[in-house]
């Protein structure tokens, strides 16, 4: 049988022009890049996205919360979505949404207006991500050309970080960093305006959409993240603080209630009965929560601080990114041998050792001597970890359900993330604020009338004062990372039972969507 016959049309909504597999992969890799690279581009810019748009430090991180809390909040409605409404067409409204999204982010003017586009924006990543790849199997029959089209799939998403620290870092620099969100636009309306031509639509399924489920979850989040946020700027006695939290108990406890009531609940409670599987979770959510901090704070650091250029911030980070690939590698060749469980523990102690190491960051320190050996260390901790999880996550669940495990996967990904950069923000607050008290009167003694005028105006002290205030709240920052990680060591070493025999099992049980984390 021909390649042109195992992509042909056999649904109703079928490809224009059937018999392209290459194209039609082409595209949904297109996505799965544009979604995954919008994770990283837009950190590169941060710096200047907070001089234009008049961030404080603290309200920069919903730049980044904004998208990764509606992302990962309605990851799994989007799958569902995809199900019931076909999942060709749902791809292509996503797509459509997040490149709307992105053009009200490139043209923002007050720092609400990207705010609320960054959060647009991923819904439609929520809506189309999990499509993308549930869309393989509808054009690729199972075997070795639906294996290859994962393996290109999961290679696109590997090589999205990279990509997306260089594009920002030259997009922002030779350009703007508004360009950091235009690049989507063109790459939005082709996979658009290609999809219908080369890619099947799916069956539809009969089920039921928990929008209230989605819903409570994703707002109880915001909640929780606005509480810490708003506790590092206002303090824990606020009535917006006390409020959020407030809010976050109740909509999260109301989540729980809805979840095991609904017939078809958008997160099955069930898929947590597992230790393994629910371990897992803990695991990848608090190294994702230490993994947005240190790279929030980091190209803030070393934008700010050390003085790079976008372009060199950019390279900075690539290390990371080999390191984790390396890792990555290591890991799928050796599990057979050692079983998940050492990877798991090796993978938290090496990103935790990492972490500790950048709490020593001072405005002294330089990149190769202070930067570069932590974020090594990291990034080949969280590279044995990420195989070893995704297939951890899926362990115990029938082949129809690993999609959804890996899918959740993912979603606590996201909001472990936006957490945990959240609870960092809060210590980096309170530690920049004890700081800059600690140095006004050297300030007040030692600075020109124009430094001071300055300060009156934006209450942000100039170098080399204010190198020292965001130096150490940066390290104190990261205190909170190292607690975070060794909880994921705990939880390795305390929790997970995996062993080697279950390794054929794991591996037959990833299916597709293991390929997706």
């Amino acid at each position: 049988m021909t390649t042109s016959e195992l992509a042909a049309p056999s649904t109703p909504g079928a490809a224009r022009r059937p018999g392209r597999p290459g194209i039609a992969l082409t595209v949904i890799a297109a996505l799965q890049l544009m979604v995954v690279l919008d994770t990283t581009i837009v950190n590169i810019a941060l710096p200047h996205i907070q001089g234009t748009l008049e961030f404080t430090t603290t309200q920069l991180s919903w730049v980044i919360n904004a998208y990764t809390l509606t992302f990962g909040g309605l990851l799994l409605l989007g799958g569902r979505a995809g199900d019931i409404l076909g999942r060709r067409r749902v791809f292509i409204f996503g797509v459509l949404l997040f490149t709307f999204a992105s053009l009200l982010c490139g043209v923002a003017q007050e720092a609400w207006q990207m705010l609320a586009a960054r959060a647009l924006q991923g819904v439609g990543g929520a809506i189309a991500s999990p499509t993308a790849l549930a869309l393989i199997t509808t054009t690729f029959r199972e075997g070795p050309e639906r294996n290859r089209a994962f393996g290109i799939f999961a290679a696109v998403s590997a090589s999205g970080a990279a990509i997306g620290l260089l594009a920002g870092g030259m997009l922002t620099e030779w350009l703007d960093w508004r360009w950091v969100f235009y690049v989507n636009l063109p790459i939005g309306i082709l996979i658009a305006v290609l999809a219908p031509m080369f890619i099947n639509e799916s069956d539809r399924h009969s089920g039921r959409f928990d929008i209230t489920g989605a819903l409570t979850s994703t707002v109880g989040m915001a909640s929780l993240v606005y509480g810490f946020i708003r506790a590092s700027e206002d303090g824990w006695s606020d009535g917006l603080t006390l409020g959020a939290f407030a809010a976050a108990i109740i909509l999260l406890t109301a989540f729980v209630m809805i979840e095991r009531k609904a017939r078809e609940p958008i997160t099955p409670l069930r898929m947590f009965a597992d230790r393994n599987r629910s371990g897992t979770y803990l695991i990848m959510m608090s190294l994702a929560a230490a993994m947005f901090g240190m790279f929030f704070f980091i190209v803030l650091f070393v934008q700010n601080v050390l003085d790079y250029s976008p372009i060199t911030s950019g390279l900075a980070f690539l290390p990371v990114t080999v390191m984790i690939v390396t890792a990555a590698g290591l890991s799928s060749k050796l599990l057979p041998v050692l079983g998940p469980k050492p990877f798991l523990v090796a993978g938290a102690l090496f990103t935790g050792s990492g972490m500790a190491w950048l709490t020593a960051l001072s405005p002294e320190s330089s990149y190769l001597g202070g930067v570069l050996g932590p974020m090594l260390l990291f990034g080949f901790g969280m590279g044995l970890v990420f195989v070893t999880a995704t297939l951890t996550a899926v362990s115990g669940v029938s082949q129809h359900e690993s999609g959804a495990a890996s899918s959740l996967l993912n979603a606590t990904q996201m909001v472990g993330g936006s957490l945990g950069l959240s609870i960092l923000m809060t210590i980096f607050s309170t530690a920049s604020r004890d700081e800059a008290e600690r140095q006004l009167p050297s300030f007040l003694a030692e600075s020109t009338p124009a430094q001071k005028a300055v300060f009156e105006k934006t209450h942000e002290m100039p170098p080399p004062w204010g190198h020292q205030v965001l130096a150490e709240g940066i390290a104190t920052s990261f205190w909170a990372g190292v607690g975070l990680v060794g909880l994921a060591a705990v939880i390795a070493l305390f929790v997970i039972r995996v062993r080697k025999s279950d390794l054929e099992a794991l591996s037959g049980a990833a299916g597709p969507g293991g390929h997706a984390a």
